[in-house]
């Protein structure tokens, strides 16, 4: 029996790029994947621009909400991926940790929906990546 793989996307408020992360995994892998999201400090709600950016390419997170870490996510993911510099989650034994260490275009002065399509873009990029490893086989094993 072959167990599905779980991923856990991190960001620290929850509210944009980990929410894109996970949209756009679930978008790629339907059910394939066990996929959760979760900020280190959750915000309020989420991104707004970011929900605009994935809904341009048919994908729609509106129904989704911040929330933190839970023991339950843990319990059914291999892999956490941190989202940005900021995005710290301590190590767990048996759960590999990674960080993407995503493309930020505000630092060269592009912001709004421009800024958002260049995040997604980068995001989407690294989530098609590991949705390829996640199917070989070779990551992610809750």
């Amino acid at each position: 029996m072959t167990t599905k793989p779980g991923v856990l996307f991190v960001c620290v408020k929850n509210g944009g790029k980990s929410q894109m992360a996970g949209g756009l995994m679930r978008y790629l892998t339907g059910d394939a994947v066990t996929v959760y999201t979760a900020g280190t400090r959750p915000g309020p709600s989420l991104n707004a621009t970011s929900v605009e950016s994935l809904a341009e390419l048919g994908i729609d997170i509106s129904a989704e909400h911040t929330k933190p870490v839970t023991a339950d996510m843990l319990a059914h993911v291999g892999l956490i991926v941190t989202l940005g510099s900021e995005a710290v989650v301590d190590p767990i034994p048996g759960i590999e940790i990674r960080n993407w260490d995503t493309d930020e275009p505000s630092g060269r002065g592009i912001e709004g929906m421009e800024r958002m399509r260049l995040v997604r873009e980068d995001i989407n990029n690294r989530v098609i990546a590991l949705a390829q490893e996640l199917e070989n086989g070779t990551r992610g094993q809750g």
